[in-house]
């Protein structure tokens, strides 16, 4: 009865050494992060203290903690000649991780290699991670259709998380986590309803930040010539990354408590203080238990 934490991120020290090795975006200088389409951001080294992170996962009482390379980073944008030493180190690094950290596998989606992200799941990780923006039309999920076919093959999930933020760096720092992010994971939402399932019948995938509330445009979907509401789908589930208990609440009232599984983004945002959101122990124990384990095994 282990309670799960589907979405962290845990950069090891290989992939901070291959970050600070390049000299384009994206890049490491020191602990201050450049990357395409935001401003400069200053890491707090404490946030990738493996040890540390170790203790705040046990004061939560987690036994286990999924990590992922960090989607708006841009790595899995990049040509695969330069995104492939990002990937290996990231995959090394996260695969000898102690307890209670297990990862998220990666993929470059620029240039779609079935073959390599089969090799790096050989190295026992919970799924594949996939960037937002990968997947929000029909030519997206044509492109990454073979990665997709590959999770169906082994029965594992995907986790679609937002992708690299478009545009110039001016706006206020809140800007691309409010606005690019969200509308990434709204049209994954809908591309996944109109493009994924269809090919995808037996795949199970999660959609971090609760798909940017998308679900709750149900009605509005059914307006507009849409199959009714956006619930019903065992196979689909969305994280709690960085919402509180109002949305929550509405989330569960239209798809159910049993879609929503305990995601923190932990170091960017923090765990709930309480774990059900406010909505009882029964809910605490689907979100943190029941659910993740769903998600993950299909059972």
């Amino acid at each position: 009865m282990t309670s799960v934490d589907v979405h962290q991120h845990l950069w090891p020290p290989s992939l901070v050494a291959a970050l600070r090795a390049r000299r384009e975006p994206p890049f490491l200088d020191g602990w201050t992060l450049h990357l395409r389409g935001e401003p400069p951001y200053e890491v707090p080294p404490a946030d990738h203290d493996i040890a540390r992170r170790a203790e705040l996962a046990a004061a939560d009482g987690l036994g286990r903690v999924l990590v992922s390379l960090s989607a708006p980073i841009g790595v899995e944008w990049l040509p695969a000649a330069e995104a492939r030493p990002l990937l290996d180190a990231y995959h090394e690094g996260s695969a000898a991780l102690p307890k209670p950290f297990d990862a998220w596998a990666a993929a470059c989606v620029r240039d779609i290699d079935p073959k390599a992200a089969a090799r790096d799941l050989d190295h026992g990780f919970a799924g594949l991670q996939l960037p937002a923006n990968a997947l929000a039309d029909a030519a997206g999920y044509a492109r990454c259709a073979p990665l997709l076919d590959l999770l169906e093959e082994r029965g594992l999930p995907l986790f679609v998380h937002p992708g690299p933020a478009p545009g110039e760096t001016e706006g206020p720092i809140w800007w691309p986590a409010m606005v690019p992010y969200v509308q990434q994971m709204h049209a994954a939402w809908f591309a996944f309803r109109a493009f994924g399932r269809p090919r995808h019948p037996g795949l199970r995938v999660c959609f971090a930040l609760l798909a940017g509330l998308a679900p709750l445009h149900g009605e509005r979907f059914a307006a507009r010539g849409g199959d009714g509401e956006a619930d019903g789908d065992p196979g689909v589930f969305v994280d709690t990354s960085s919402y509180g208990p109002r949305a929550v609440d509405a989330i569960v009232r239209t798809l159910g408590a049993g879609a929503v599984v305990q995601g923190s983004d932990r170091p960017y945002a923090q765990p709930p203080l309480h774990p059900g959101f406010g909505l009882g122990g029964a809910a605490a124990y689907a979100f943190r238990i029941t659910n993740p384990r769903r998600l993950l095994t299909g059972r």
